[in-house]
């Protein structure tokens, strides 16, 4: 039919249809507003509303806390964060302040103070023979002294102590012939033999002069060649003449002192009667530091500043012969 009775049915089925699209439609828009407003709401912390399009970091499960270290220990970096360690700059290292060398370190000297302070009360002993290769002489002697009593003996000792402590200072390996620790002597023959026995690479005896009181000044004696007998100095003449060189030079500008004005010449003198100079196998000197008969030398020998500066004179010129060879 064509009438309004026949188009009722089609309308009721239009109407109930357009009720469920209208029923459905605003539930599904709340489904998709809540599924988006989770999803965008990122992270636990993160706020809502996070920028759209933004990639997704998926993040790692939670792992238990990780036991706390040793005590003492340094923790280590996590193994899913590797640091990377700044080259370090290793610290400069500086070139040691190079050691002076004690000049002279392995050298042997031997200094033999005349006379003994005791040998005034063994006239017996020293006045003993001996044989140095030329001649036949006494053992030692007594030595001279000032007017005012003070000894060669002492004087000689005290010197070539002080003498000793410069040089063991500088290095040196220093013998005594006698540091008065003997009665009396040693013998001129013996105190000729310390120097080979010490394996000393020289020698230097210590004395006082008791010339005329009118003269002043010291001198240095040199071995004269001796090949006699027993004796042969033939291979220390050379070197020792060097060394008594030295000797008067450094003698000389540590105390002032002038050449002997008395004996010797230019303050040098060559003996051939000498056991200590004979019979050496080492290069080996006397030296005469001064007059003890004159009073201006005695005055002098008997101030211990001077005889401070008559051991560094002789110090200095041992260095001067053991560094120059």
């Amino acid at each position: 039919m064509t009438g309004p009775t026949s188009r009722q049915p089609r309308r009721s089925a239009l109407l109930r249809l357009t009720t469920v699209v209208a029923a459905v439609v605003p539930l599904c828009t709340a489904g998709w507003l809540g599924w988006q407003a989770l999803d965008d709401s990122g992270p636990a912390g993160a706020p809502a509303g996070a920028t759209a399009g933004a990639t997704a970091v998926e993040t790692a499960p939670l792992s238990p806390p990780a036991a706390p270290p040793p005590a003492g220990s340094t923790p280590s970096s996590p193994a899913a964060t590797p640091t990377t360690t700044p080259t370090q700059t290793q610290p400069q290292t500086q070139a040691p302040t190079p050691t002076t060398t004690a000049p002279l370190a392995g050298r042997t000297v031997v200094l033999d103070p005349g006379h003994n302070p005791g040998n005034f009360s063994h006239p017996t002993e020293i006045n003993r023979q001996v044989d140095i290769g030329n001649a036949r002489k006494e053992c030692d002697t007594t030595g001279t002294e000032t007017n005012s009593g003070y000894t060669e003996a002492e004087y000689t000792l005290d010197v070539t102590r002080r003498a000793r402590d410069l040089l063991a200072a500088r290095g040196a390996k220093v013998v005594l012939v006698q540091d008065g620790d003997r009665p009396w002597g040693p013998c001129i023959d013996e105190r000729a033999r310390a120097g080979a026995d010490a394996h000393a690479d020289v020698a230097v005896s210590v004395h006082g002069d008791g010339g005329p009181a009118s003269g002043s000044g010291f001198h240095v004696i040199l071995p004269a060649k001796v090949v006699a007998g027993k004796a042969d100095n033939s291979a220390i003449v050379e070197p020792s003449h060097r060394l008594g060189l030295l000797l008067r030079e450094h003698f000389r500008a540590a105390t002032g002192e002038p050449y002997a004005d008395y004996t010797a010449n230019d303050g040098l003198d060559i003996r051939s009667d000498l056991g200590g100079l004979n019979l050496s196998a080492v290069p080996k000197v006397f030296i005469e530091c001064g007059n003890m008969r004159n009073s201006t030398d005695a005055k002098r020998m008997t101030d211990p500043q001077w005889r401070q500066q008559a051991a560094e004179g002789i110090a200095d010129a041992l260095t001067a012969f053991l560094t120059t060879r």
